[in-house]
């Protein structure tokens, strides 16, 4: 007899989901009733609700106070974030109005890490370029000149679970490994990796890469004073949060020829253009079309995650945090628990 089978109000409602999503949480389902919604949750949105215990969000879902009033007064007991990141939630109105959020803390730090390195060798090596390049019968090398990895300058800034794995990744190719966080990691120091100042990332990396969580404290840490601070042709990769890069003040190091290389995952506006098929459309963002007219910038659209077994790891994870608060009203992993 399935655990949930149990327990009242087991319905789930999921916002911003994909055909991927409903196939791997239907994949893993223990007794749970499921509705999915291809629509972004938000004020106007969350009437689409109903008869639910527990709604299950996105990175780009909007959990404000507006929002989280109308889930309690729908008789919402949980936000459960399919993801690690949890800026787009508040946090304080969810005390407030009693309901508990959980997250998934750690899914496969793996797939992001290794998606960093991945932008870092196609911005290096111009692997895109070539394989359009030789599909047109055009085998010149010219303007295809890239560097060693080996032996250069890493700058990490972020290392929780993640960074850590990009660390690893880095030092295998050889490069020398700064890292900067709040708190340093004896491990990573074993392994070589050098924590510094934020100031001396900027200083004195080749390549820096960011790995940290969104808050008042690192928003916009790449900002026009940081970039002036930075080597002459400095790469910069992030495969975190959008809100991390200041996109006015980037798009002018990369006029002025500061910035080298650029490669973003996310994007400080992706809410409005990520996980949706745009290709009929007239882009309004003029930020974002400006960006992809760089030939030295390489944007992907938060795929980073997107891997068979960190989706693996993000439904059954979803769903063991469920189960424990709607049975215990807690979760043993405390990183999972937000509220």
């Amino acid at each position: 007899m399935s655990l949930v089978t149990t327990i009242s109000g087991n319905k789930i409602a999921f916002f911003s989901t994909q055909p991927y999503d409903k196939a791997f949480f239907n994949q893993y389902n223990d007794g749970f009733e499921l509705e999915f919604f291809e629509t972004q949750l938000n004020p106007q949105t969350v009437i689409l609700i109903e008869n639910t215990a527990v709604v299950c969000v996105f990175v780009n879902d909007i959990v404000n106070e507006a929002v989280i009033k109308q889930l309690a007064e729908k008789g919402v007991k949980i936000i459960a974030l399919r993801c690690a990141g949890f800026n787009n939630v508040d946090l304080e109105a969810a005390k407030k109005y009693n309901l508990k959020v959980c997250r998934v803390p750690a899914y496969s730090p793996q797939a992001v890490a290794e998606h960093a390195m991945a932008m870092i060798l196609t911005l290096n090596r111009k692997t895109h370029k070539a394989y359009n390049r030789v599909r047109e019968q055009n085998f010149s090398l010219n303007g295809l000149l890239g560097f060693d990895l080996f032996g250069k300058t890493v700058g990490i800034i972020g290392t929780g679970n993640i960074g850590k794995a990009f660390a690893k990744i880095a030092l295998g190719f050889g490069c020398k490994v700064l890292a900067y966080d709040i708190v340093t990691n004896d491990e990573m120091i074993k392994d070589s990796v050098e924590f510094v100042s934020l100031e001396t990332i900027f200083k004195s990396s080749d390549i820096i890469s960011l790995h940290c969580p969104l808050n008042a404290q690192t928003k916009h840490v790449i900002n026009k004073e940081s970039i002036a601070s930075m080597k002459d042709n400095v790469m910069i990769i992030n495969t975190s949060r959008g809100g991390l890069i200041e996109t006015a003040s980037v798009i002018e190091g990369l006029k002025e020829g500061k910035i080298g290389y650029l490669g973003i995952d996310v994007y400080e506006q992706e809410e409005k253009l990520f996980f949706r098929d745009l290709s009929a459309d007239i882009i309004q963002d003029d930020a974002i079309q400006r960006l992809m007219s760089f030939p030295n910038v390489l944007v992907t659209a938060h795929q980073a995650f997107f891997t068979n077994e960190a989706l693996t790891q993000i439904a059954l994870v979803t769903f063991n945090n469920i189960k424990a608060l709607l049975t215990e009203n807690d979760i043993e992993n405390k990183a999972a628990l937000l509220v």
